[in-house]
């Protein structure tokens, strides 16, 4: 006998699922209590890593159904919301999302919607990616420094080294510039390495000489 499941998300502690359980029960689906899944977890998750609906999903069998107020219940994204869908067609478990006028996702229709959500998402994707990198481009083409701000100035960072030189420990001199401990050890070893280049080129002038 097919058996019907209410999985309800919210982000954060002080929102509630209770609006989404309203929302399906007045759709017209009468959901069992003890069917109905809520966690409080954020949407960036992907659907595999949320434990409630991990649960929920060991729990259900072929011909059972899934309701969801929203795609975004389903994963992080429109391409692991497709990942999540096909998974539990696949299993045997229609999907009914109220937010596309509580189609079936695992229908001919809902499989035609789901690609055309997971075509624009991946449009949009590859837009951001496209203007993320002609704003590189054009802040290198400006002179600008792409990258974070050094913690120390030039000249600071040769007074570091001038005290590491001098004995100075590191807890001290992160103390005294404030900063951490692995800044410092990192300019100490960036330093070691610059050093090391100079050596083995001196080296290989000699040889050559």
């Amino acid at each position: 006998m097919s058996r019907t499941f209410l999985y309800a998300r919210v982000s954060t502690p002080d929102q509630t699922t209770d609006n989404q359980v309203l929302e399906i029960e007045a759709a017209g689906f009468s959901v069992n209590t003890r069917r109905v899944v809520t966690e409080c977890i954020s949407g960036s998750t992907a659907a595999g890593a949320r434990p409630q609906f991990a649960k929920l999903i060991d729990r259900m069998e072929p011909g059972d159904v899934l309701i969801v107020t929203k795609l975004d219940r389903l994963g992080r994204n429109a391409m692991d919301v497709r990942s999540t869908v096909e998974r539990l067609a696949g299993d045997g478990i229609k999907v009914y999302c109220l937010a596309l006028g509580g189609m079936d996702l695992t229908s001919a229709t809902g499989k035609m919607t789901m690609g055309v959500i997971a075509a624009v998402a991946e449009f949009e994707k590859d837009q951001l990616i496209e203007r993320t990198n002609a704003g590189l481009a054009r802040a290198v083409a400006q002179g600008k420094k792409l990258g974070r701000r050094a913690a120390l100035s030039e000249k600071k960072r040769a007074e570091v080294l001038e005290q590491l030189k001098a004995g100075a420990s590191v807890s001290s001199l992160a103390r005294a510039y404030g900063i951490s401990r692995q800044t410092i050890m990192r300019i100490r070893s960036r330093e070691g390495e610059m050093n090391l280049r100079t050596d083995v080129t001196s080296s290989c002038r000699i040889q050559q000489t």
